[in-house]
C-alpha cells in the first residue's frame, strides 16, 4: 500500500495572533509560513509524489502552491475530510482566552469526550480524517501502484489524529504528539499495520533548545506555532 507524506500548513497569521482559526476564513500564511512552504519543494525533491491532496482551508492552498509549481505535472485534489476540525463557538477566539473554559480540559485530558459548542466532536473529527486517508490510499494504490507516495496537507490536529490512528493510539492520548507548521509526517501503510516513519521533521532543530518562556503541560489546540 501507499505511502503517506503528511504536511502540517505552514505558519499562518491565526498562529502568530493566538488565535484558534478553525475554519474561520480568510487565514494566511504569515511571512514565515511563506518562507516554509517556499522551501517545500526542495525538501521534497527526492520524493516521486503521485498526487498531492489537500484541506480547502487557504493556508494549506497556500503552503502547496509551491510545490504545485515546481511540478506542474502533478495533480492537486481539494479533500474537505481532511480540513480543520470544527470549532464551532470556539473559532475565531483568542487562546488565551479559552483556557479558562470548562471544555479545554475536556479537549487536554479526555478529548474523545469533546465537542466543541456550535462544531463537532474531537472523534468526528478522527473518523472522517482516517475514512479520507484510507480512501485515498485505495485510489493510490489502483491508480498508481502499492509503492506509490502521495502527499496530504492539513492541519495539527487532524494530523495528530491521524498519527493515533495509524499507531493505534488512543484519542484520549493524541494530545502527547506534537507537529509544528509545515513539518513531514510519513505514514507507509502494508496490508496488516501502517508504519509511522517520520514525525513532525521540520530539518530545524532550534525549536528544541530552551525556550525564555517554557511551555507548559497542555497541548496546543489547533497545533504549536513552531520555533520563535
Amino acid at each position: 500500500m501507499p505511502t503517506l507524506i503528511l504536511v502540517r500548513h505552514g505558519r499562518s497569521t491565526a498562529n502568530t495572533a493566538g488565535l484558534l482559526a478553525g475554519w474561520t476564513p480568510g487565514v494566511a500564511l504569515d511571512e514565515r509560513g511563506a518562507a516554509q512552504a517556499a522551501a517545500l519543494p526542495g525538501r521534497l525533491a527526492d520524493l516521486p509524489l503521485a498526487e498531492v491532496v489537500t484541506s480547502p482551508l487557504q493556508r494549506c492552498q497556500e503552503t502547496v502552491a509551491p510545490l504545485l509549481a515546481a511540478r506542474p505535472g502533478l495533480r492537486a485534489h481539494t479533500e474537505d475530510r481532511i480540513g480543520e476540525c470544527d470549532y464551532g463557538d470556539w473559532s475565531g477566539r483568542k487562546l488565551a482566552e479559552l483556557s479558562d473554559e470548562p471544555l479545554m480540559e475536556v479537549v487536554q485530558q479526555h478529548p474523545s469526550a469533546a465537542a466543541f459548542p456550535g462544531g463537532e466532536s474531537m472523534r468526528a473529527m478522527q473518523t472522517r480524517a482516517a475514512e479520507a486517508v484510507r480512501e485515498w490510499n485505495a485510489r493510490v494504490e489502483r491508480e498508481h501502484g502499492a509503492d506509490a507516495v502521495y502527499l496530504m496537507c492539513s492541519h495539527g490536529d487532524i494530523i495528530k489524529s491521524l498519527v493515533a490512528d495509524a499507531i493505534g493510539l488512543h484519542l484520549d492520548l493524541f494530545q502527547r504528539i506534537s507537529v509544528e507548521p509545515c513539518s513531514v509526517t510519513a505514514i507507509r501503510f502494508t496490508r496488516l499495520r501502517p508504519f509511522l516513519v517520520r514525525l513532525g521533521d521540520t530539518g530545524d532543530f532550534g525549536s528544541l533548545a530552551p525556550r525564555v518562556e517554557p511551555p507548559g503541560s497542555d497541548a496546543a489546540v489547533g497545533g504549536d506555532t513552531g520555533a520563535p
